[in-house]
């Protein structure tokens, strides 16, 4: 009865041996008339404990285990790409070169292998400072490897760093048609920044049509990025379109308030040589009124009113300012101006000494989670936007805020 199934059983038992043959071709090799377990290579106590340095940043002892692994198998060609980064990062970048570019003497690389070493020789040029060098090592990745997203993201990058918005944007452009490591809405605003830097380019060459068309096309692409639109307002005044400049502005304010500080000195311009000064008082009174934390506008209203010598209700407007940015210098500048214009009215200064200290120097304001508000209570309700909140320290807003004057 056996005798039906022994072609079969044969046919079974010369499968799993040349399974065993191919495993054991794969994990074995003959150097020096030993037999090499490659694995052995890997899982070698120099290896993992390299990778552990690694992670813990201890760099120095990552490098020197990770050369014993290498020494154990020199054909391992993982441990060699990551030696040679980690030279990078520890700025050995000579080193590193010759690590990545020693690799490609090898003879039996695959094709997605050498796009490897490619990639990491690439990074080791931009490191040292080759730009050519890297840009052309990172085309050659994508020519062995045209589905490597990564190739195209440093090659943006380095022609982002060289100002070459074209290139910058061309690649970008490659980059949102692959299914690239970033999502597209990432990718758009990317691409709206870098054609904000196009119509930059432009305006500087007195290009005003094509800035024109560059600044529009990034608002198309993503309306957020507000620096295009205060460049279109700039382009659109140069051409002599004022009004549709100050169309522009203003739906900047409308549209993103938080960011109208952007553009309040240029509205305030040119308002006043349109003969309309009230309105930009008008315009800061409204942002005032709906975003109480909008510091910058509370700044704006009160040296307007400084300038038409209603220092009173300036100084009102710059200590409420204050409240919202106690450590802002312009304020305080600002302030300092207002009470110089008064002669150093007693009471001013006092009153501006005690607001100060309220803000800044002795108290410990608790912050609004939604709006911002200050508040010195443990347990309170937002006066703005009604939210609730708890004992909540925010010691980091006021620098933040400063450092985006």
């Amino acid at each position: 009865m056996l005798d039906g199934y022994l072609p079969f059983i044969s046919a079974l038992l010369a499968l799993l041996a040349g399974v065993a043959i191919g495993k054991a071709w794969e994990r074995y090799k003959l150097r020096d008339g030993r037999w090499i377990d490659r694995r052995k290579a890997r899982d070698s106590h120099h290896y993992v404990l390299g990778l552990n340095f690694l992670v813990a940043n201890q760099i120095d002892l990552a490098i020197e285990e990770l050369s014993q692994a290498a020494r154990v198998d020199a054909d391992a060609l993982e441990i060699h790409l990551i030696l040679g980064n980690v030279y990078r990062e520890r700025g050995q970048v000579t080193r590193a070169i010759q690590v990545h570019q020693a690799l490609l003497q090898r003879q039996k690389l695959t094709r997605l292998e050498h796009a490897y070493v490619m990639l990491c020789l690439g990074l080791d040029f931009k490191r040292g400072g080759f730009v050519d060098r890297a840009v052309e090592a990172f085309k050659e990745v994508r020519r062995l490897d045209p589905s490597n997203t990564y190739a195209l993201l440093h090659l943006e990058k380095v022609y982002e760093e060289q100002h070459q918005w074209d290139d910058a944007a061309r690649i970008r452009q490659e980059l949102v048609t692959l299914d690239g490591p970033e999502p597209p809405a990432r990718s758009r605003s990317i691409l709206a920044f870098l054609e904000n830097e196009r119509g930059m380019a432009a305006l500087k060459a007195r290009d005003l049509a094509t800035a024109q068309a560059r600044f529009r096309a990034a608002l198309d692409l993503d309306a957020s990025v507000t620096p295009a639109a205060v460049n279109l307002g700039d382009a659109l005044e140069q051409q002599g379109a004022a009004d549709e400049a100050v169309r522009t502005w203003e739906a900047l304010v409308d549209s993103t308030p938080e960011r109208a500080h952007l553009v309040l000195d240029r509205l305030r311009r040119m308002y006043t040589s349109h003969g309309d000064p009230e309105r930009f008082l008008s315009l800061c009174r409204r942002l005032a009124a709906t975003s109480p934390q909008n510091w910058r506008a509370r700044l704006a209203l009160g040296r307007a009113l400084a300038e038409r010598r209603e220092y009173g209700a300036g100084l009102d407007q710059l200590l409420e300012a204050l409240s919202h940015n106690p450590h802002g210098l312009t304020v305080h500048e600002a302030i300092w101006e207002t009470l110089l214009a008064l002669d150093l009215n007693r009471a001013q200064v006092e009153r501006y000494v005690r607001h100060a200290k309220d803000a800044v120097f002795f108290l410990d304001p608790h912050v609004c989670l939604r709006c911002h508000y200050r508040s010195t209570e443990l347990l309170w309700q937002c006066p703005h936007c009604h939210e609730w909140n708890s004992f909540v320290e925010e010691r980091i807003a006021p620098v933040k805020e400063t450092a985006e004057l």
